[in-house]
């Protein structure tokens, strides 16, 4: 299932309105078939992979991230049906699919053709993983990272507003991945006036995923689409991850709307007694701020540190 997650990383961002899907295909411990959501959300993962399995997937075990799919559609069949047809013997699934179409439609097709299926196997890595696909479907708004990178102090430029560069190359690279795996990135008015960002993806290989641009503002930017409020967020067609860069104003006020479901934060070496790297969170008390967020990951890259943070529901 390990394997089957990893691939399903490699659609993250491209595949919405469709959940990003992993699969593996194994017959006498030997990988026959692999596969994942491809853009636009076809062909699905277990289709992918019964392709390369061939004849080869009669009697084998199939590892998949989601509940394999249980409708028809004009784009493809059914893959509860397309593994019935292939004659696997069994059915390993990490994570139920919450769409009405599905929503153990699947698993029970699978049963009924007398196919073993073991579920619940890493569902924390898939929820994870298809994060914005659940989001959508939970909340009806695309799953929000919030990227900070910052100094020791907090600081995202200095009193002037330079702010090129407080992390370093490799911190750098990894935020353009981190852009890659999302199908919009916004910013704010402030950012735009003193940056003129690209907010491209400037990683070799990758440089097709570039993320929509969005502007949070009252007031339209040529080139840019234009949001007026953090909660407007759901009407984003085409957007199950919204990565959101900036700055203090913008930060802060996703923060505000409880709209931020994942901190990636950036931590440089340096000081710069400078400008801070969120506005006013309206907070009254201590007592609100604490229990909110819970370290996923941390690492060293080069001499920065990120830190990942998955936001604590209440």
């Amino acid at each position: 299932m390990g394997a089957a997650l990893a691939l399903a990383e490699r659609g993250r961002g491209r595949t919405a309105p469709n959940p990003n899907v992993g699969c593996v295909i194994v017959a006498h411990d030997r990988v026959i078939g692999r596969g994942w959501t491809q853009p636009g959300g076809r062909p699905h993962a277990e289709a992918m992979a019964l392709a390369q399995a061939g004849p080869a997937a009669r009697g084998a075990t199939v590892y998949t991230t989601l509940e394999p799919c249980a409708h028809e559609s004009p784009r493809g069949p059914a893959c509860a049906d397309l593994l019935v047809d292939a004659g696997v013997a069994r059915v390993v699934v990490a994570l139920g699919d919450p769409d009405p179409r599905t929503d153990g439609q699947g698993i029970a097709r699978l049963r009924a053709a007398g196919i073993d299926v073991t579920a619940s196997i890493c569902a924390d890595g898939a929820r994870r993983s298809m994060a914005g696909f659940l989001t959508r479907r939970a909340h009806g708004r695309p799953h929000v990272t919030l990227k900070l990178a910052t100094s020791l102090d907090g600081c995202i430029a200095l009193a002037n507003g330079e702010s090129r560069w407080i992390t370093g190359p490799r911190a750098r690279a990894h935020a353009h991945l981190e852009r890659a795996r999302h199908e919009a990135i916004l910013v704010g008015r402030g950012t735009l006036t003193a940056d003129d960002p690209k907010l491209d993806v400037r990683v070799p290989g990758l440089e097709d995923r570039g993320p929509r641009r969005i502007l949070l503002s009252t007031r339209a930017e040529p080139g840019w689409e234009q949001i007026a409020a953090p909660d407007a967020i759901a009407s984003l067609a085409g957007v199950d991850h919204l990565l959101v860069e900036g700055g203090a104003q913008t930060a802060a006020a996703f923060l505000r709307a409880d709209l931020v479901d994942r901190l990636l934060l950036y931590r440089a070496p340096i000081l710069l007694g400078g400008k801070p790297g969120l506005a006013d969170l309206g907070l009254d008390t201590l007592a609100p701020a604490h229990g909110c967020w819970r370290l996923y990951d941390a690492r060293m890259l080069g001499s920065d540190r990120i830190e990942v943070y998955e936001r604590v529901k209440g």
